[in-house]
């Protein structure tokens, strides 16, 4: 799950060093937190918020095939 997110997110970005994906795992659902530079705050979000929402399907879909929900947010 980690690595699905820290692609997607590398390569909208202009720092993709600065890509964090943090994994809070417990039994049930899986919790993400997205963390990119302040400059890429924008890309990852996209207009409207269409491109985290599409982040967070893929996330669900992911999630969904293993019998999990999911959540994605983004942080500064």
């Amino acid at each position: 799950m980690e690595d699905l997110i820290a692609a997607v997110a590398s390569s909208l970005v202009d720092a993709p060093e600065s890509v964090k994906v943090r994994l809070v795992d417990d039994e049930e659902n899986y919790h993400l937190e997205l963390s990119v530079a302040h400059q890429d705050l924008g890309k990852v979000i996209g207009k409207q918020g269409r491109t985290a929402r599409a982040m967070r399907r893929l996330l669900a879909a992911a999630a969904a095939k293993q019998g999990r929900t999911s959540r994605l947010d983004i942080v500064e």
